[in-house]
Formats: structure tokens, sequence, C-alpha cells
């Protein structure tokens, strides 16, 4: 069956369930029935099945159901879209990747949260700006992800501080033949090479867009930052031309198999690559936050994000809920359950956090204080296409960094001005 026919058939058989549920609990009941939709594969579904159960044992009077979405990102937003644009009142709380935010907010799809006064001082910096829109509060940080340079403890006795040093400390250990590759990185043409670009567009002092919504990522900064990037996969650079075909497993394995002496990635390699079984280069790893340049360094920011349904006929209910999920013993257990990051900040200094988490904590807690969330913009999602192609287009040498970068901008230009959301003035 053709994919876009599964996915529509998918979303009538969810929302005909939703309905038939609603219409089902509209005779008498002791219990309000409240819902909560999100990914449940593998570890999380444990996870989360465990705390949804604790909070109907909490809140008797409270029945929590949850409908499961579709794995995939891209299927689960379009799963939503259907739902909140038909503003349906179920499920009551979703689980939003961390750049659909500003996108639900804009469309009025999800509700304010400060009228709960949430204490939100101790979660990460990065994670709280991804879940404002205009300055308001529209969703609570649920976990984090963090891009991580891992890197050969056998070969290297100490991580590389800066970009100049990772590409010196790799060269020696090349030329005698004991790895293929310097450094190994997700660059092809997806979301992941975008995380990527945006770590690059802050070591060189870049951006995509500036804080009042201008786009920047033609300025000399981000030209410097690319041109820096496409020698590294050029002849002779620090990174094979293959990793412009490749994503995050792809460069999991070419490092695990022992062919790299660096590799950028996420959190969930670390056990992967301790498993003697699989991993050739088992005991010889370490983590650290990625390299510097000039003093600057920063890392993508992953994760997901709860928030309410402008639609909910519970909205209080609805907020209990993600006040339960997000507390600190919940993350905690999530962390041991399912590896996932806790966007508070103080429990990266707790013992139970570092009993929980198979990867060191330090050099985890300094990269989650540097990350970056990507632009925080209804738009993000074609923001992001538009640079993808250009941005693959200067590293394959289709195009020349600066004029591909100025192309993009345009693009993105049009594509804020078309939306509505174009700054004043216009960027030069």
């Amino acid at each position: 069956m053709p994919r876009d026919v599964w996915l529509t058939r998918a979303i009538r058989q969810s929302v005909f369930a939703i309905v038939a549920s609603v219409a089902a609990c509209g005779g008498p009941t002791h219990d309000t029935v409240l819902t909560f939709s999100g990914s449940a594969l593998g570890p999380e579904a444990e996870v989360v099945g465990r705390q949804l159960a604790r909070f109907n044992q909490l809140h008797p009077e409270v029945h929590v159901e949850l409908r499961v979405t579709p794995d995939a990102a891209d299927q689960r937003h379009q799963l939503y879209v259907q739902w909140l644009n038909a503003r349906a009142a179920v499920p009551d709380v979703l689980q939003l990747d961390v750049i659909w935010t500003a996108e639900f907010a804009a469309a009025g799809w999800i509700l304010p949260l400060d009228r709960f006064a949430p204490e939100v001082d101790d979660f990460l910096p990065g994670a709280i700006a991804a879940s404002r829109w205009r300055g308001v509060l529209y969703a609570i940080p649920w976990f984090v992800d963090v891009s991580l340079l891992y890197w050969r403890t056998d070969l290297v006795d100490h991580a590389p501080r800066s970009l100049d040093d990772l590409a010196r400390a790799a060269r020696p250990s090349q030329d005698r033949g004991q790895v293929r590759y310097g450094l190994v990185w997700s660059g092809a043409r997806y979301e992941g090479l975008i995380t990527v670009f945006l770590e690059y567009l802050e070591a060189f002092g870049g951006g995509i867009l500036s804080d009042d919504g201008q786009v920047i990522v033609d300025r000399p900064a981000a030209i410097e930052a690319l041109t820096f990037l496409c020698r590294e996969v050029a002849a002779g650079g620090v990174s094979p031309p293959s990793v412009l075909n490749w994503r995050e497993e792809e460069v999991r394995l070419a490092f695990q198999s022992g062919d790299a002496m660096f590799m950028r990635n996420w959190p969930y390699a670390w056990p992967l690559l301790q498993q003697a079984s699989q991993s050739r280069i088992a005991g010889r790893v370490a983590v650290a936050p990625l390299p510097a340049r000039d003093g600057r360094s920063s890392a993508a920011l992953g994760g997901a994000q709860l928030a309410i349904n402008a639609h909910s006929e519970h909205p209080q209910l609805a907020w209990s809920l993600i006040r339960f999920l997000s507390a600190p013993e919940q993350m905690i257990e999530r962390a041991r359950l399912a590896s996932q990051l806790p966007p508070r900040r103080s429990l990266y200094e707790t013992a139970a956090l570092a009993d929980a988490l198979p990867i060191p904590i330090p050099p985890l807690r300094q990269a989650l204080e540097s990350a970056l969330p990507r632009p925080v913009t209804p738009v993000y999602s074609e923001l992001s296409e538009i640079l993808q192609v250009r941005v693959h287009r200067a590293l394959t040498g289709q195009e020349a960094p600066d004029a591909a970068l100025r192309d993009a901008a345009s693009e993105m230009r049009t594509l804020l001005s078309r939306s509505g959301l174009a700054a004043s003035p216009a960027a030069p």
C-alpha cells in the first residue's frame, strides 16, 4: 500500500477511535477521562505506562488514556495537524517535537501555560527558549537530547578543545593508518545536517535567524562557517566525502567499527559503543562537548515537550498531568528506563541521575548548558528544507558557499514575507 494512502487511512482510523471514545464517555461516569498522546515504543512504552498508572492512582477521579501515535515524527506531526485543525478536544496533552511548538502556538492549537504559573527556573535555558513563542510559554520540556563529541582514548589522551585541535589530533593517526577517517558526522540532506550546520554557525559567531527574526544566514560569519565545513569534506580534509550520504546510524557504525578517531553524534550511541560483542572499540571511547572556536562552543538541542490542546475540555487537569510528568522523580525514572535526558539542571548534580544514566554526567551537563535550540518560528520546517538543499549543494561542490547561502537567504526571506513573519527592516 502506498505510504500516503496508508497514512490517510491511519489518520481516519485514529480520529474515528477518538470520536468513538468520547461518545462512549458521554454517559454517566464517575471518572473524568483525560487523554495523553505521544510515543510509546520500546522502553518509552514502559515508562509512560508506569507514570500514567501512577497518576491515575493519585487522582482516582481521573482516568488517563494513552493515545498512541506513529513513532515517526513526520507522521505524528501530520496526525496532530489533522486533529487540531479540526478543533478536536482530544488528545488533551500532546507530546511535541522541540521544533513544533512555535508552529502549533502560532496556529492557536495549544494553550499558553503562563496562567498556571509554572516554575521554569530549573529548566535548561535552551529548552525553555524552544518552549516559548513571542515571549509566551506554550510547552514544558519533557526530555532533551544534545550532540556530543565521541573520541578514541587509545589514540589521543584528551578531547580536542577547538576545531583546529581536532584536525591536528586526527591527522597523525590517519597518516599512520590507525584510522581511515578523522571525524565522522551526519551530512546527508535531512534535518540532521542542519543541526551540524547550526553548531558550526555558532562556533563562528553566525546564525540562521537573529533574535528579532531577521535572516542572517548569508552574513560573513555564516559564510565562513560553511566554508570551513566544506574544507572538512574536501580532498585531504578531516572527514570523508561519504559523510554527505550518512545519517546517525551510518556515522555510529563507522566509528564503532574502528574507522574513525572522532564522531559527532547523540547520547543514544554511548551504550551501543560499550557492547564488546558488537563494538570493536568498547572500553576505548569517551565523550566531550563539541570543540569550540574562539571560546565559542555549542551543541544542537533536541528533545520533546508537553503541551495542552487549546480545545481541551479539561485544561486544569491537563496541566496537573504535565506537572506530574515533568517532576524530578518522573524524569529520573525516565532516564533509568528509557535513557532519556532530563531538562532539569539540578538533576545533573544528583547521584540518582548518575546511577540512572549509562553515559558520564560531567561532559553531558557541560554540553547541555551550551545547547542551542533551532530557530523558534512557525515555519521552521520550511526554512530547514531550504537550508538542507543549499548547504548540501555547497558541501558537494555544486555551489560556492557564499552563493549557496545568498540563495538560501533570499528564499527564506520570501517565505517569511509570504507567511507574514518578515522582520523589519530586512537584513542586508
